[in-house]
């Protein structure tokens, strides 16, 4: 095992970012992301639980669930596996929390405050470009300009990230590379440039743990590893079934060709057949071409 924990376990995302100690953690982090954008300077968490306002209605949890000092809210989640609807899971999702900004009473007109989701991704979204990061927001069609600014989605699909340490340019580009390489450095880089980069040192160092914390980790590093051979199975069974598919396909598809050269191999070599015997016969050879099908050259050669 390395230095310092792995991130993307329940355990680990939320010790780095779910937490009031090392909510500055989470602000320099947004405030990368949305650089040129906003400058977040403090954030309140909230109750990641939110129950349903009626019987049947479904509750919804988030992994990290703030609100900015401007009342703006922040939905933050790790994803290691793909799953069914997940662009529909994260709409619901932030729909939801849009929603529940609606005020009882007569004199509540409609102030929403923009909501923010940002998903960090183990794995390339299903028929996207295979980028980085994925920004949608809801704009005019046609012309593109901004319809409104309350509803906007972030995905990171962090497979598609492969630069160097060297190579990090920006601050998103250096928090993104340490939290894909965390598990295996042997130290942690950028400590001269930012000083959130010494205090994240000393948050996910394993020898820092409790041994309360260690148990728990241990057993979120069990549940993400359970899940890493789970799709890796899945993957391979896949692929093998996929393999058995083609193949027996190919082979469908060879005894047909097969049969079907055959037929007519065996057409032709009976026709040239009637042709022969007709011919000595001596029929005319424009009547042997109407009887067997062959051309008067092939007729010619017999």
């Amino acid at each position: 095992m390395g230095n310092f924990i792995n991130p993307f376990t329940d355990v680990g995302f939320k010790k780095i970012f779910g937490q009031e100690i090392t909510k500055d953690l989470l602000i320099d982090f947004l405030n990368g992301l949305l650089v040129n954008e906003k400058c977040i300077t403090d954030i309140t968490f909230l109750d990641k639980e939110l129950l349903p306002e009626y019987m049947g209605d479904r509750g919804v949890i988030y992994d990290i669930y703030c609100t900015t000092e401007n009342g703006e809210q922040l939905v933050v989640e790790m994803q290691n596996k793909q799953q069914t609807n997940f662009k529909e899971r994260a709409l619901f999702y932030l729909s939801h929390t849009i929603a529940r900004q609606g005020e009882r009473g007569i004199f509540w007109k409609f102030d929403l405050k923009a909501v923010y989701g940002v998903f960090f991704l183990n794995f390339s979204l299903p028929n996207g470009s295979h980028k980085l990061r994925t920004d949608v927001v809801l704009t005019d069609r046609d012309t593109h300009e901004t319809f409104s600014d309350k509803l906007r989605f972030i995905f990171i699909e962090l497979p598609s990230f492969n630069k160097e340490e060297s190579e990090c340019d920006t601050d998103f580009e250096r928090w993104i590379y340490v939290l894909k390489n965390m598990e295996t450095l042997k130290r942690m880089p950028f400590k001269a440039r930012k000083s959130v980069f010494e205090k994240l040192e000393k948050i996910v160092d394993i020898a820092s743990l409790s041994k309360e914390e260690r148990m728990k980790y241990d057993e979120s590093i069990k549940v993400f590893r359970d899940q890493l051979v789970t799709i890796s199975f899945a993957k391979e069974e896949g692929m093998k079934k996929g393999i058995e598919i083609g193949m027996k396909k190919g082979i469908e598809k060879g005894m047909k060709k097969g049969v079907e050269k055959g037929i007519e191999k065996g057409m032709k070599k009976k026709s040239q057949e009637i042709a022969r015997n007709l011919k000595e016969l001596g029929v005319p050879a424009a009547t042997i071409s109407q009887a067997s099908g062959l051309s008067l050259d092939e007729i010619e050669r017999i």
